[in-house]
């Protein structure tokens, strides 16, 4: 039987027969980034700040939207220290289904920005599809966000104490209390504030 290379348009990669069996699953870089970016919990703003190349760069690169050179991957493996041969592995298949992660009060990533304070929680699972952590609200005005925060998923909010305002592209703008909850479109627009006088406390769970 001959065995033949076929390579789709890159970054898509597929190894067939001429027979048309045992084909394996086409690879997408671009996915795979993604899978790899989320699974070291970073944002795409992270994933930038790491690799030197632009937020919008890795968005397109990760939808599929535009190929990265060798250089480009050079970047990013050097950046989010990884080996070129990791962004080709397909991901490991998880067959238990007993995975667990236990976050001690306190004892999450610490991520602060200029106007949250996140922790991150459960960090040791990679390959999450939800991304869980509590953040401190630090910004008090609208004003202090250049720009509206948006990102791929849906998200939930729950309110553990204090107060907030809630911004949201296409909706007026909502107080919520210690208790309340609102669960959106990641990538609408959004930006919350406190307006108690402690900085409100909130859980948030991004899901892709």
């Amino acid at each position: 039987m001959t065995k033949v290379i076929q390579q789709d348009v890159y970054p898509s990669m597929m190894i067939s027969y001429d027979q048309g069996v045992d084909k394996i699953e086409p690879i997408k870089l671009g996915k795979r980034l993604k899978e790899i970016r989320k699974s070291l919990g970073l944002t795409l703003e992270e994933s930038s700040k790491k690799t030197g190349l632009a937020r919008s760069t890795l968005s397109k690169i990760e939808n599929e939207q535009i190929s990265p050179t060798f250089q480009v991957m050079q970047k990013l493996t050097n950046g989010l220290q990884i080996d070129i041969p990791q962004l080709f592995a397909p991901p490991k298949q998880i067959s238990a289904t007993g995975r667990r992660d236990v976050t001690r009060n306190k004892q999450g990533r610490a991520h602060p920005t200029s106007t949250y304070e996140h922790e991150l929680l459960a960090t040791q699972l990679t390959n999450k599809k939800m991304m869980p952590f509590k953040s401190l609200v630090r910004a008090r005005d609208f004003a202090e966000f250049s720009e509206w925060v948006r990102h791929d998923g849906e998200e939930f909010l729950l309110v553990l104490s204090g107060e907030i305002t809630f911004f949201s592209e296409f909706y007026e703008p909502v107080n919520l209390n210690e208790g309340d909850s609102v669960y959106y479109d990641a990538n609408m627009g959004h930006m919350i504030i406190s307006i108690s006088e402690a900085d409100a406390l909130i859980l948030w769970i991004t899901a892709s």
